[in-house]
């Protein structure tokens, strides 16, 4: 049991200030899947006085936003105290599963979900449903209702997912407007997101370069590993992590910029997770210090807004944009920059959307009665919004089911922020 971040669990005091940020136990009401009560069960597995079993429950709902955190008086590490505790258990259940269903699970994270290829076929398969018409069929005959409901209400949300001749034509390179470029730019594409969101990637890039940026995709980089890290994997993700450093330190980039939150977080912990490898913790801190969120950029130069967007635009923001990557005022800036915009405080912004990486596929029933509680905040505001603006596209998905959920995918747009930033500027995927 000494792989528990016991030491990391003396430092709570047992207080309660994180109970009213945390949303698992807002919306659960119990003191075990609230971040005092987790932290207390990790305790007392470390000292013998529970099983494995005991915690499973309680480390399996939390949704790793890490608002605790934030709102903890003590700087308690409740991060590192849960990985701890998902790393330990993932062990403790793999031993109990069956080897074909072992198998399954190390071939999607070691095979699906870093390579490339293999989601480059993906992508051109849900995209090829969509566009051929299939999708509708399949919708309008009722088929996908044989679909477990976490798969088939995720399939009415689906973006429209970029086909592979047009993922082709995008550009590795981006030359800046200017005379010269006011920034060098690695840009980080992530895996999820370049398949699913790629338009978003390219529209980035082109963001990018109208702020004098020169942008470079490099072919080297690979998967963020924070799928890998939220399921225990912890020997993957190091895995996955030094091989984008060493990726990336090859270039003379004054930043890596990527417009995911989620992977956002994972890259500006490498130090964290390389701790224990003295060969590796400059070089991770060295990527960390360079690796930031789009807006963190944008926030510092000049966009050419060219259109005036008469929206009611209220934000969702990514929990690990927020409680991780520390960045709340930059994206919020770069919404209420945009020309025409009214901009409508969300009541409980901070409090996670219930995304949480496949926490709302994997736990989709509690992620739905989380998000149940989001929505009332949206529909709770004075004056209806006509987009809510993510920057992560779990959060993305999650609050466009939110939306289709309450009937009002008529009046409200989910949209990611630079999307929006895109529109107002005139830029197009």
């Amino acid at each position: 049991m000494t792989e528990l971040a016991y030491q990391e669990t003396l430092s709570c005091v047992q207080c309660g200030y994180c109970l009213p940020t945390c949303p698992t136990y807002i919306t659960f009401k119990k003191e075990t899947h609230s971040p005092r009560g987790r932290i207390n069960l990790v305790k007392m597995a470390a000292e013998g006085k529970i099983t494995y079993d005991d915690m499973t429950e309680a480390i399996d709902l939390c949704l790793g936003c890490r608002a605790c955190e934030t709102a903890c008086p003590t700087n308690v590490q409740y991060g590192k105290i849960l990985e701890s505790a998902i790393e330990v258990l993932a062990k403790h259940k793999d031993e109990q599963l069956k080897s074909r269903v072992k198998t399954m699970k190390a071939f999607l994270f070691n095979q699906v979900v870093p390579n490339e290829h293999i989601r480059k076929v993906l992508g051109t398969g849900l995209a090829f449903y969509q566009k051929t018409g299939l999708q509708k069929v399949a919708q309008k005959m009722g088929v996908l209702h044989v679909l477990p409901e976490n798969l088939h209400a995720f399939e009415t949300i689906l973006p429209s997912v970029e086909g592979p001749i047009k993922r082709a034509k995008r550009e590795r390179f981006y030359e800046a407007v200017t005379p010269q470029p006011v920034l060098k730019v690695g840009f980080f594409v992530g895996c999820i997101m370049d398949t699913m969101f790629s338009s978003i990637n390219t529209l980035s890039m082109k963001l990018l370069q109208q702020a004098g940026c020169q942008v470079t995709v490099i072919q080297e980089q690979g998967c963020c590993g924070a799928l890998h890290q939220h399921s225990g994997l912890s020997n993957k993700t190091q895995e996955l992590a030094k091989r984008n450093i060493e990726a990336f330190e090859r270039y003379d980039f004054d930043y890596v910029v990527n417009s995911i939150g989620g992977c956002g977080a994972m890259l500006g912990e490498y130090p964290q997770l390389l701790a224990d490898s003295p060969e590796w913790l400059e070089r991770a801190e060295r990527f960390s210090k360079k690796s930031v969120d789009i807006s963190v950029i944008l926030s510092q130069l000049t966009l050419p807004f060219k259109k005036s967007l008469p929206y009611k635009v209220t934000y969702q923001p990514s929990c690990h944009m927020t409680n991780v990557q520390k960045r709340v005022n930059e994206p919020l800036q770069m919404v209420q920059n945009i020309p025409g915009i009214d901009f409508i405080s969300l009541p409980e912004a901070h409090m996670c959307c219930g995304s949480a990486g496949i926490y709302n596929i994997v736990r989709y029933k509690h992620s739905m009665k989380i998000l149940d509680e989001k929505m009332k905040h949206v529909e709770a505001l004075a004056q209806q919004p006509n987009i809510i603006v993510t920057t992560n596209p779990g959060c993305h998905l999650q609050m466009k089911l939110g939306v289709e959920r309450e009937g009002l995918s008529q009046e409200i747009r989910v949209v990611h922020l630079v999307e929006l930033l895109a529109e107002a500027c005139g830029i197009e995927a």
